[in-house]
């Protein structure tokens, strides 16, 4: 059973206990009066600090992602907090922020436990990329309690997150605080990939169309890696065997062949 599969069978099983049913993700955008949707980008909401630095830097990663991949997807970024029923709906939480936040409950450390353990997958994208201050002590923190027989370690670069799509040698973000992700490892999965340069910021665009931040020191190139790391990321989430299992694998092969 692949990791979208058993999400959502686990999903649907709280549900049913519940009573209640998956909220949907919001309007609909012009391009999808006739997709159907298969990904959405669910942003975990927390108590305290900054959860939403970069509020528009979902859609232009979403569209990024459909024009580069058969792969569908919602341009509009779900809202989830911890504790939502749906939140077993989605193989691919994001977090990010800029400063110290308020620590999770026992009940929502149970729950992410429970999430990353049966095949979820977590991006932590710091915002202030400053190492041991704001979010990234708070993040560490957290990630302590969650998994507290483990520490996160560079990930590795031959990691299959790297290779999903894009055949990665940088990573990118809005600045290169670390040239490297960091990631906590259970057994073979990789539930968890925490990049320090900021992401989002490089994602992100105004109504307009007009990058809201400049990229430094790697300008366009620089941007152009945090796409594909975006990218490479949510297809890792998506399945547990990238290579066989998703509907653009001859896409892959033949990048995996140049």
């Amino acid at each position: 059973m692949h990791r979208r599969d058993f999400l959502r069978l686990l999903s649907f099983a709280l549900l049913a206990t519940s009573g209640v049913v998956p909220r949907k993700a919001g309007a609909t955008h012009p391009r999808e009066q006739s997709r159907p949707l298969q990904f959405v980008f669910a942003q975990i909401r927390y108590r305290g600090g900054d959860w939403n630095p970069h509020p528009l830097a979902v859609t232009p990663l979403m569209e990024e992602l459909m024009a580069r991949t058969s792969v569908e997807a919602s341009t509009l970024r779900h809202e989830v907090r911890i504790t939502d029923r749906d939140l077993f709906s989605y193989p691919f939480l994001y977090i990010t922020g800029k400063y110290d936040f308020d620590p999770f409950t026992q009940e929502e450390t149970e729950i992410l436990r429970r999430f990353l353990s049966y095949g979820g997958f977590l991006l932590a994208d710091d915002a202030l990329g400053q190492p041991g201050y704001g979010f990234d002590r708070s993040f560490r923190r957290e990630l302590k309690k969650i998994f507290p027989d483990k520490e996160p370690g560079r990930l590795p670069s031959a990691h299959a997150a790297l290779k999903s799509y894009y055949l990665l040698r940088s990573i990118g973000g809005m600045r290169m605080v670390h040239p490297y992700l960091e990631s906590i490892q259970v057994g073979s999965a990789t539930p968890v990939i925490y990049c320090h340069n900021d992401l989002g910021g490089a994602w992100e665009r105004d109504p307009l169309g007009n990058w809201t931040n400049a990229v430094t020191p790697g300008g366009e190139q620089q941007r152009r890696d945090a796409f594909h790391l975006g990218i490479n990321l949510i297809l890792y989430a998506m399945t547990e065997n990238y290579k066989e299992d998703l509907i653009h694998v001859p896409f892959i092969r033949k990048r995996l062949t140049r």
